[in-house]
C-alpha cells in the first residue's frame, strides 16, 4: 500500500507521545536471538492464464465501480475508533491525490485499451490534472504529500506517454507539472537528504526530521523512470537519497524502519522479519541507481524471503492499529511490498523469473476479496482502491 500511514492518532498532542510509546515497546518487545540464515520456500505451480484473467478483470471491475463521480478514488469517510492522524483538508488532499495517481497507473496497466477503462482513465486524468498541483504539506507536521509527487510523477510520466504529439497543450502541462513536482521534492527534502512524511523534530520550513528508507526508494524509483522518459531530476536530491538511504542498510542486509531508528538497528522493526516488506524497494531503488552490490543474487534472496516468511507480513494484514504484529509489522506495508517485489522480479534474467513469479502471484490472488479488490490495512475510503492497484499492477508483473 501507500505507506504514508503511520501510527499517530489525533488529537495531534498525542502524536509525539505515541511515537515515544511505541519506541519503548518495540525495545522490550526485541528478539533476543539471531535471525536464520536465508529461508527457501517450497515450490508452488504457477497460476493459469484464466486465473490471471479472472483476477485482474475483478479487480478492474472493482475500480471502474468505486470511482467517485468527479473522476478521483478514495475519501475521508468509513472512520473507525482509531483514525490515522490526517490534519484536514490537506491529509485527505495528499491520501485522495495519491490513490487516484496508482489507480490510473493500474488501469494504464491492465485494462487501459477497454472503453469503459479508457472512459473512467478519461475522467481520472483530467481530475489529476487539475488537483495535483495544488497538493501541499498538510500542515507543520504532516507531510503525506510527499507520496502524492512520488505516484502523481510516475503517473505523469505514463500519461506523457500515452499523450499523442499533436495534442501540445496537454504535453506542455503533463511537463510543467512534471518539473513542479521536483521543485516540490526539493523543497519537502529532509534536512539530512531523503524523505519522510512527519516532521516532528522541529516543524520547520525544510523538514527537520530524518527519512524513511521506503519512501527514499519509491521516490528514486519514481525519479529513476523520469530520467529514463528524458525528465532529468535534480543530481543533487538522488545523491542525497541514495546516501541517506544507503544510512539506513544494515549488516543483514534489512533496512532501518527510519533513520531516527538508527540508534537501536536491533529493533523488531529493523531485522529481516520486520523488513520484509522494505527491503524490496530499497534493493530496487539502490540497483537502479547503480550500486552492483545488489546482485541478482540479493534479490533472489530478498524474493525467498518474502515467500518463505509471508506470514510476518501477513500476519498484520487488515489490523486496525498500525505496528501491533509481531516484529512491529503495519498492514499497510503488504501489497506495497508485493508490489515492489514484482518489479524487482523484472531486473532478473528472463528464465530465472517464473518460479518467484508464480510465488508472488500465488499469494495476491489467494487474498483477492469478493468484490474484486484487495485491502490491507482499514484506511478512511482509500484501502481498497490503493490496495487493488498495487496488486494488480502486481500480477501484470507476474503473468
Amino acid at each position: 500500500m501507500i505507506p504514508f500511514l503511520d501510527r499517530y492518532t489525533t488529537p495531534i498532542a498525542l502524536v509525539s507521545a505515541v511515537m515515544v510509546a511505541w519506541n519503548g515497546a518495540l525495545i522490550a518487545a526485541e528478539p533476543a536471538v539471531v535471525d536464520d540464515p536465508v529461508p527457501r520456500p517450497q515450490p508452488v505451480e504457477a497460476p493459469s492464464v484464466a486465473e490471471f484473467d479472472d483476477a485482474i478483470n475483478g479487480g478492474i471491475e472493482f475500480l471502474l465501480a468505486d470511482q467517485n463521480s468527479n473522476g478521483s478514488w478514495g475519501n475521508a469517510t468509513r472512520t473507525k475508533s482509531l483514525n490515522i492522524y490526517a490534519p484536514v483538508p490537506g491529509a485527505h488532499d495528499a491520501f485522495q491525490t495519491a490513490v487516484t495517481a496508482l489507480s490510473i497507473l493500474a488501469l494504464y496497466e491492465t485494462g487501459g485499451e477497454r472503453d469503459d477503462v479508457r472512459a473512467a482513465l478519461d475522467k481520472a486524468e483530467t481530475w489529476l490534472l487539475e488537483h495535483l498541483g495544488s497538493v501541499r504539506r498538510a500542515n507543520e507536521d504532516a507531510l503525506y504529500n510527499v507520496w502524492t509527487h512520488c505516484y502523481g510523477l510516475q503517473c505523469l510520466l505514463r500519461m506523457e506517454q500515452r499523450t499523442p504529439a499533436e495534442a501540445a497543450e496537454r504535453r506542455t502541462k503533463i511537463a510543467e507539472l512534471i518539473e513542479l513536482q521536483f521543485d516540490l521534492f526539493t523543497r519537502y527534502e529532509s534536512v539530512d537528504g531523503g524523505w519522510g512524511y512527519y516532521d516532528l523534530r522541529y516543524q520547520a520550513k525544510q523538514p527537520s526530521s530524518d527519512s524513511m528508507s521506503f519512501v527514499n526508494a519509491a521516490v528514486l524509483i519514481a525519479f529513476h523512470e523520469a530520467r529514463d522518459a528524458g525528465h532529468e531530476p535534480p543530481q543533487r536530491l538522488v545523491d542525497r537519497a541514495v546516501a541517506a538511504t544507503l544510512r539506513q542498510r544494515l549488516p543483514d542486509d534489512s533496512f532501518l524502519y527510519g533513520e531516527y531508528l538508527k540508534w537501536k538497528p536491533r529493533m523488531d522493526i529493523n531485522r529481516p522479519g520486520g523488513s520484509l516488506g522494505r527491503t524490496q524497494a530499497c534493493n530496487l531503488a539502490l540497483r537502479l541507481w547503480g550500486d552492483q552490490s545488489i546482485t541478482d543474487q540479493m534479490l533472489i534472496d530478498w524474493l525467498d524471503r518474502l515467500a518463505a516468511r509471508n506470514g510476518w507480513l501477513d500476519i498484520g494484514r487488515k489490523r486496525p492499529v498500525p505496528h501491533e504484529a509481531w516484529f512491529s509489522v503495519a498492514g499497510y506495508f503488504y501489497y506495497f511490498g508485493h508490489y515492489y517485489a514484482s518489479r524487482c522480479i523484472q531486473e532478473l534474467p528472463s528464465d530465472t523469473r517464473p518460479p518467484h513469479q508464480a510465488q508472488v502471484a500465488r499469494l495476491i490472488l489467494d487474498r483477492q476479496e469478493k468484490d474484486g479488490s484487495w485491502w490491507d490495512y482499514p484506511l478512511y475510503d482509500y484501502h481498497q482502491p490503493y490496495g487493488t492497484s498495487f496488486a494488480l499492477m502486481t500480477l501484470a508483473r507476474c503473468r
